[in-house]
């Protein structure tokens, strides 16, 4: 049986990812510090014996060191990374040691495992698609776009990125970055854009959108994503980066209204008077539209997304519908306050 490790695995992508790769029948350590954006709540279901979990930062080497000795992976996801571009705004440091120095203990850490043991870790990063910054239209960033990033967080990551290639160059680790568009589902931190309108609408307050609502993502449902990640695992070549994305742009305004809509039509809930669209003040540095070019993950690996946004979202709504708990069990001061205002 095949081990892995999947690092940030009680977060969003990396506990949708844990699930799947279970029923696929690996071997799977989640290693997370157990941070703000961290829900045990997120695996609390899982039965099984072949998944296990140690709370370990990444930018603890010798822990990794050890980690590794132990369980012997063969493949490390890597989804430990502070994520929110207001967070960054507010507090930058943070993201230089998770997104930067921590990946380079990661990397450190694998490069002395092989070192020392003459055996290999493949490295799959989970990076971003706001590392190619404002992309105007009708254009879509593809693996060779230049970087451009706007936030302290994406720049963070473009940083990460940079130095995972070096390693590949350098000390020919094994390593593939991927580059995914905005991710919505199940499980994720609600100070994101789409669990945050479900959690104002279950709880009657109004929906803040920024600016007037026009900035325009690429929506990717998590499982899909997942799908990519394990395919890009088995099949991906080293040194390689894939753009991982639904070729789904939507704007802010029109995601609020289409979850307004899909819980009216559907009766999953009653929406209260007070629900309505609020305009705030714009997010600082804020892209106006990301999009990215996955044309040569369909071609070199046959893979394409396969929710529809309508279908994801119905699924992300009645999930959250279901589980109000996973909204009382995260202290509200977490994500009910605005931050990332320049003051």
């Amino acid at each position: 049986m095949k081990r892995i490790i999947v690092t940030g695995g009680y977060g969003f992508i990396g506990s949708n990812l844990i699930k799947i790769l279970l029923k696929k029948n690996y071997k799977v350590l989640n290693i997370d510090n157990l941070k703000y954006s961290s829900n045990k709540y997120n695996l609390a279901d899982l039965k099984s014996n072949n998944y296990n979990f140690l709370k370990i930062d990444i930018n603890n080497k010798s822990k990794l060191l050890e980690c590794f000795r132990k369980f012997k992976p063969f493949a490390i996801f890597n989804l430990a990374a502070e994520t929110h571009v207001d967070r960054s705004i507010d507090n930058p440091s943070v993201f230089i040691k998770s997104n930067i120095l921590g990946v380079f203990n990661l990397l450190e850490a694998i490069k002395d495992y092989r070192f020392k043991t003459n055996k290999e870790i493949k490295l799959i990063h989970i990076s971003t698609d706001e590392v190619y910054g404002d992309i105007k239209k009708p254009e879509r960033s593809d693996e060779k776009h230049p970087y451009n990033p706007s936030s302290p967080y994406s720049a963070s990551k473009a940083s990460a990125d940079h130095l995972i290639a070096s390693y590949v160059r350098t000390y020919k680790l094994s390593a593939i970055i991927t580059n995914c568009s905005n991710n919505y589902g199940p499980r994720q931190f609600p100070e994101k854009f789409i669990p945050k309108i479900i959690y104002n609408i279950i709880n009657n307050k109004k929906i803040p959108v920024y600016g007037k609502g026009k900035n325009s993502r690429e929506w990717l449902y998590v499982t899909d994503h997942c799908d990519a990640l394990i395919k890009i695992l088995k099949k991906g070549r080293s040194g390689e980066k894939y753009n991982i994305g639904s070729n789904i742009n939507l704007t802010n305004i029109k995601v609020v209204k289409t979850i307004l809509d899909v819980i009216s039509k559907n009766n999953i809930m009653n929406i209260g008077k007070n629900v309505k669209i609020k305009f705030v003040k714009d997010r600082p540095g804020h892209d106006l539209r990301y999009a990215i070019n996955s044309k040569k993950l369909k071609k070199e690996l046959n893979w394409k997304s396969k929710i529809s946004f309508d279908k994801g979202i119905l699924q992300t709504i009645k999930w959250y519908a279901r589980n109000k708990k996973y909204f009382d069990l995260i202290p509200k001061k977490t994500f009910v306050k605005r931050i990332g205002l320049l003051k």
